[in-house]
């Protein structure tokens, strides 16, 4: 496993386990946004033409790491937009609310790799640990 931060894609038999991980609890849920456009094309190649601000409400850390990532595929899909860069700007205490600002721009295929899709998000497999030096880990499996 890599250290922290940063993301890992990790075996799975038919989908794609991510473990995202910072030294934040923000910071790792901006590693887990980036890791599933990775799944996408080359973020590297991604401009930050477009900002768009992300705010996520969920019944718990559980429910917010999925909406985020939910939250993020349903600007893909309503807009044509890949993401290269998430600012995680603030994590309620209690893992219930989140406010990030994303920037991006539409797909060109003619400038942007195409890889995998990503369909959605799911719960499979989902983890939420803190470990003994205090970096955050997220697991979680996305459809494609």
């Amino acid at each position: 496993m890599g250290g922290c931060p940063g993301f890992d894609f990790l075996d799975h038999t038919a989908d794609v386990l991510i473990e995202a991980r910072g030294r934040t609890l923000e910071e790792a849920l901006e590693e887990a946004g980036a890791a599933v456009y990775e799944v996408m094309t080359d973020t590297s190649r991604v401009m930050p033409a477009t900002r768009r601000e992300v705010i996520v409400d969920g019944i718990d850390l559980y429910n917010l790491i999925y909406r985020w990532i939910e939250s993020l595929l349903v600007l893909t899909d309503s807009e044509g937009l890949v993401f290269g860069i998430f600012r995680v700007c603030e994590v309620s205490e209690d893992g219930s609310r989140m406010r990030a600002v994303v920037w991006g721009e539409r797909f060109d295929p003619s400038r942007h790799e195409h890889r995998t899709i990503v369909k959605a998000m799911t719960y499979s497999q989902m983890e939420v640990q803190r470990d003994h030096e205090g970096c955050w880990r997220l697991r979680f499996v996305v459809d494609i």
